[in-house]
């Protein structure tokens, strides 16, 4: 999603050094960062030039990007003292991300993409303090201090809500919910602990922007989808791993399917990223609301000629 841009000399040029939070915070940059995708590959949408970590960022809780680690955290959340810095976020405090909103809707030609972080995702960089395999301290106060659990998974809630509506208010057209790391979890960990406070989220957002459709996604959630796909999102977005008929299958022959180009394939050559685009759209076999993306971002060392050429192929399969 917002990688989009990420491998592409012209935003190597004006990312500069220093934490994506800070260039996140620059509105006339991150619009710029936001725009280099469309123009250079024509794609159909843009999406925001952001992070999932902005609101917790923004509210004081003491969490960055570290270049090439992630979202880490000095002093993590793991007690009821801690979620004192977690406050709840209002839209004075992210005005820099309304005003690069306001910025782009003036420059673009198609619709601009919001996006948060989910309640759980975010929760589990704010636990762990940094990336995790096991995800062993989330699980661990998941189980341990329920009811601070909940109260944290609330707080986060509130700040996905804002997030979004922030970015909506200021007109971006869609939205996408990052539950990234959702797949960690159990189908049964993730109905009790996890899907109450997303269908929150989406609940909340219907409310207050009742004709802007929200995508959900996550990444090795294939156990998960009927979950996933009923907490009031009209798109479900698939990773590279689960097929988009089978998809269809479980979810119904009108879900409404964003996805999944294998990442990996665009790090090698034309013929095969090609060759996996034509895959995807044969799986998806032609049926309506299919929007093509790949499975989980673009790594940095992408070549861009490759997803120019998938770009162009992928409209010149859709538009015959």
């Amino acid at each position: 999603m917002r990688q989009a841009g990420r491998s592409l000399p012209e935003y190597r040029a004006i990312r500069g050094n220093g934490s994506i939070l800070e260039a996140i915070k620059n509105p006339e940059l991150a619009a710029q960062i936001t725009l280099q995708p469309v123009q250079r590959y024509g794609v159909d949408a843009a999406v925001l030039f952001s992070d999932i970590i902005v609101p917790a960022h923004a509210v004081g809780f003491g969490i960055d990007v570290a270049p090439g680690t992630g979202p880490v955290a000095q002093r993590p959340l793991r007690s009821s003292a801690d979620l004192a810095r977690l406050r709840a976020l209002t839209f004075d405090d992210i005005s820099y991300v309304t005003d690069t909103v306001l910025a782009l809707v003036e420059e673009l030609h198609v619709p601009l993409l919001a996006f948060a972080g989910a309640p759980f995702t975010v929760a589990s960089y704010l636990i762990e303090g940094k990336p995790s395999r096991t995800y062993e301290h989330t699980k661990a106060l998941m189980r341990t201090d329920t009811i601070l659990w909940h109260e944290l998974m609330e707080r986060l809630t509130q700040h996905s809500i804002t997030f979004i509506s922030a970015q909506v208010s200021a007109g971006a057209e869609a939205f996408q919910l990052f539950d990234s790391w959702a797949g960690a979890l159990s189908r049964s960990d993730y109905d009790t602990y996890v899907r109450p406070h997303t269908t929150e989220v989406f609940s909340q957002l219907a409310l207050r922007h009742p004709n802007t459709p929200g995508i959900h996604f996550g990444i090795g959630c294939d156990h998960l989808l009927e979950s996933m796909n009923s907490v009031g999102n009209s798109i479900i977005g698939l990773d590279w791993r689960t097929s988009i008929s089978l998809a269809r299958t479980r979810l119904g022959a009108n879900t409404i399917i964003q996805g999944n180009l294998d990442p990996a394939l665009v790090l090698a050559t034309s013929d095969i990223a090609i060759a996996g685009v034509d895959d995807v759209l044969a799986d998806n076999a032609g049926a309506l609301g299919h929007i093509f993306n790949l499975g989980h971002g673009v790594q940095p060392n992408t070549d861009p000629s490759i997803l120019q050429a998938v770009v162009q192929h992928v409209h010149e399969r859709t538009t015959q």
